[in-house]
């Protein structure tokens, strides 16, 4: 049986990109620094949440504790604060390089500022990747698990009643519940308006609703009335019991924290039309929260130009200043992203442009640093 040699395979994937001797070695220090530090960060903080959280972990099954909780809390994590592993990664190694006068030796060779900064950017792209995959797809059905969880055994924080629901079923057809408690899935005081431009055509109104949780949009309504307008005209239908459809679900009314990070973006996209469409308010959350995953995927990019162009040459700090400079500017870029989300929910501004102000800031930092380095 043939071995697998992870060397040459290492070599025949980078291969296929055509990179050289030195894409490959910085690319390998990138990358192996980024998945250590990583590592590393994830333990530290594993190790405060167990200490915060000992009391659920010791009440809950350890199967559910493991892979419930902990199989998306270091993914959430570990995507979550991506931008500063990247940043970490890249100062650590790079003033490792130049205080080894590596660095000086390559651009001595003829190697340009420019095409030392390409593996760089290669290796930031590999993890902007990642990120997204993460960020987009693959961490939110996870996050239904972990919510779950701690609901269960940390701090229940999910809704489980509703009171004077409003929205719009469809356009033209409008949903009134006087209350609604999720843990029965019923409401009271029911009424379901259908408009003809501005004209009420139908009214439904019952003593309550219940939700059948087996089918989608399937409601079944007690000791209802519906009253048919034609004109002047008017005919009346009671009875007893009814189900009917129609195009609401709780989770439409009953929005929880961190509900948006339950849903996939397509999900999420999906979501915000419908809401906008019904008229429901607090969904800014939403919106702010698809405009971050698209976000996150360029920081990798910005704060690798930033770390590079700071590290590159040798100071008389060493390696200590410039992971100090590269933690400072790392955590004000994830401080920022959070005031500006601010804007988007105080309506100052969309959440696209909220949550790319900080893009746009240390974007230009990262050039006017890109342009010092590269003179010298």
């Amino acid at each position: 049986m043939k071995k697998w040699n992870f060397k040459n395979i290492f070599r025949k994937v980078f291969s296929v990109f055509r990179l050289k001797t030195l894409d490959i070695f910085i690319l390998k220090k990138f990358l192996g620094t980024y998945f250590m530090a990583t590592i590393l960060i994830l333990a530290v903080i594993s190790m405060f949440d167990v200490t915060e959280k000992l009391d659920a972990f010791l009440t809950a099954p350890l199967s559910e504790t493991l892979f419930d909780y902990f199989a998306s809390f270091l993914p959430y994590f570990a995507n979550m604060l991506s931008p500063l592993f990247v940043f970490i990664s890249v100062i650590f190694f790079t003033t490792k390089l130049a205080g080894n006068s590596e660095i000086i030796a390559i651009l001595s060779s003829g190697v340009s500022f420019a095409r030392l900064l390409r593996p760089y950017m290669i290796g930031a792209a590999l993890i902007a990747a990642l990120t997204f995959v993460l960020s987009n797809y693959i961490i939110p059905p996870g996050n239904v698990k972990r919510i779950a969880y701690t609901n269960k055994y940390v701090k229940n924080k999910s809704v489980q009643t509703g009171i004077d629901i409003q929205l719009m079923a469809r356009p033209g057809e409008v949903v009134y519940i006087g209350r609604f408690e999720n843990s029965t899935k019923t409401g009271y005081r029911f009424s379901y308006d259908k408009f003809n431009g501005k004209e009420l055509v139908s009214r439904m109104t019952a003593s309550s609703i219940a939700y059948d949780t087996t089918r989608n949009y399937h409601w079944t309504v007690k000791d209802y009335m519906i009253r048919d307008f034609n004109g002047m005209k008017e005919s009346i239908r009671r009875g007893t019991s009814l189900d009917t459809i129609i195009p609401i679900e709780p989770k439409d009314f009953l929005i929880a924290a961190n509900d948006w990070e339950t849903l996939t973006t397509p999900q999420l996209t999906e979501y915000v039309s419908k809401q906008k469409m019904r008229g429901v308010a607090n969904i800014k959350s939403f919106e702010i929260e698809r405009e971050k995953r698209y976000a996150s995927t360029a920081a990798a990019f910005i704060l690798t130009l930033i770390g590079m162009s700071l590290s590159s040459k040798k100071t008389k700090g060493g390696m200590g200043i410039n992971i100090g400079i590269g933690l400072a500017l790392s955590f004000s870029y994830i401080l920022f992203s959070t005031v500006t989300s601010s804007f988007a929910v105080n309506g100052l501004t969309t959440p696209f442009i909220a949550m790319e102000i900080p893009n746009v800031i240390y974007l230009a930092i990262g050039i006017y640093l890109y342009r010092r380095t590269a003179k010298f």
